[in-house]
């Protein structure tokens, strides 16, 4: 006795009325008005205002990110990933993870 698979097709009625119900229901994503260090372009300077994520935050913190801080992207890796950052008067240099980079929120 053979065992039959069942193999939905997705152009069906069904399928498609299914997709269009699900994805209409869902709620936008919220999305942050605030750029992040990640959002700045290589040259560009911008002032720490916040930091997102707690656990990140006191890392961040401890090697010179704080609020009120001169930020300048210096480069970024030929993949995007990590960046390079400069800190203040004293050109401390910093390198990040994109991620990393996404936490550290900007003033206007």
């Amino acid at each position: 006795m053979g065992v039959s698979l069942f193999k939905p097709r997705l152009n069906s009625p069904g399928i498609l009325a299914f997709l269009r119900r699900s994805s209409s229901a869902a709620a936008p994503a919220p999305v942050s008005l605030r750029r992040t260090a990640n959002d700045l372009r290589v040259g560009e300077t911008a002032t720490v205002c916040c930091l997102k994520d707690p656990e990140m935050a006191l890392k961040l913190l401890e090697m010179g990110c704080i609020p009120g801080t001169q930020v300048r992207l210096a480069g970024r890796a030929p993949l995007g990933d990590p960046l390079m950052l400069v800190l203040g008067d004293e050109e401390y240099t910093l390198s990040l993870r994109v991620s990393e980079a996404a936490t550290i929120q900007l003033k206007a």
